[in-house]
């Protein structure tokens, strides 16, 4: 997933739970302008913010490790 389908399922999800960035920064702890800049596309938001804000949003992300040969 790039950062382009992150930032679309991120703000699906909190728009379709009725929640303003504003109430997302205050139930997760994340700055609005952080939420702002990954709903947008423009950052590379570390695992522990995107961890935050999926748990409110009830989502969960999935690591996969791909071998190399």
């Amino acid at each position: 997933m790039n950062h382009s389908e992150i930032a679309k399922t991120l703000r699906s999800r909190r728009e379709s739970l009725n929640l303003r960035q504003e109430d997302l920064a205050e139930m997760s702890g994340v700055a609005t302008k952080t939420i702002h800049s990954v709903e947008a596309g423009s950052s590379n938001p570390s695992l522990e913010t995107l961890l935050r804000l999926a748990d409110i949003l009830g989502l969960e992300i999935v690591v996969q490790v791909k071998k190399i040969n």
